[in-house]
């Protein structure tokens, strides 16, 4: 017997199957802002796996600040930048080594100079190419595929650098410890406009993970070295960019988990315990915030004494 199903009804089914599938993480083109006098982003949209874009002008060179996943969203970079900028001189970086920042480099010109710190190098040759999103849906497994990370043409050591682009220094700054070993944050010097990378959130758990070594205290000592500093405009690596205060909220967030997983651990709550009372009683004290807010509560409950 055969049985007939009616159009509609299938239309509606590839509606809501188109639906439950997450966007496919494209950096938008057209979409470039100005901060400030020498800097502009491209924000993620709210798309996911898509990074915010910093491009960071000088009268002698530009500097990009992530790449996005894969080559066509390096291509969708390369030509913004275009637009704002027409130094010679390219300088490509990344927040970090997560493929969605910065495995579009590879269509960069072959005069663009890739700087990593060697902590973000080490993580490369460590973990690859992570997380892997060729396994998550067909359209990101296009987007990854034959991609690769480019080879750097300057790995530095020192937790501070600066960047001369002409007339605009750029400090880099590399801490470890926090979302990655090897996380840089970007602060643009006149323009006050810090690219925090994962280290600062705008309303998000911070994304701590014992793999890459994050620490609560390590990611605290960094607020305290970025916090000098009084930027009036932080671009997070996703999200909703913020103002100054960000520094703050996330560093009261990282003390008063420390002094909770301290508590429970004096009153002998096992780990997992101490985890689910704190997951519960932070998405309670931080309602509007997303992510994870268990893997910062573990990690706090290991460190404290």
């Amino acid at each position: 017997m055969q049985i007939s199903i009616p159009v509609s009804l299938l239309t509606t089914a590839l509606f809501f199957l188109q639906a439950a599938q997450p966007p496919l993480p494209l950096i938008r083109e057209n979409a470039t802002v100005k901060l400030s006098d020498h800097v502009y982003a491209i924000p993620d949209g709210g798309v996911g796996a898509v990074p915010n874009v910093g491009i960071v002008v000088g009268s002698q060179a530009t500097l990009v600040i992530e790449t996005g996943l894969g080559p066509r969203n390096g291509q969708t970079v390369l030509h913004e930048v275009e637009k704002v900028s027409k130094n010679q001189t390219l300088y490509v970086m990344g927040t970090h080594f997560h493929a969605e920042h910065i495995l579009g480099e590879s269509v960069f010109p072959a005069t663009a100079k890739v700087i990593r710190v060697r902590a973000q190098q080490q993580d490369i040759d460590e973990f690859g190419v992570t997380p892997n999103f060729a396994t998550r849906s067909a359209g990101m497994a296009e987007l990854v595929k034959d991609a690769q990370f480019r080879r750097a043409d300057e790995i530095y050591d020192s937790s501070e650098r600066i960047l001369d682009l002409g007339g605009v220094r750029v400090r880099l700054l590399w801490y470890g410890g926090t979302h990655t070993n090897g996380d840089t944050l970007f602060f643009i010097e006149g323009d006050n406009v810090l690219f925090a990378g994962d280290v600062i959130m705008n309303r998000r758990f911070l994304a701590f993970n014992a793999m890459m070594r994050s620490s609560v205290q390590a990611w605290i000592n960094s607020l305290d070295k970025v916090a000098p500093l009084r930027p009036t405009r932080i671009v997070p690596s996703h999200g909703e960019m913020g103002d100054g205060s960000l520094i703050e909220t996330n560093r009261t967030y990282l003390r008063a988990l420390q002094t909770r997983a301290a508590e429970l651990k004096r009153e002998g709550k096992s780990v997992d315990q101490a985890v689910e009372t704190m997951t519960a009683e932070f998405k309670s004290k931080y309602p509007d915030w997303t992510g994870n807010a268990g893997a910062a509560a573990r990690i706090a409950y290991t460190e404290a004494k």
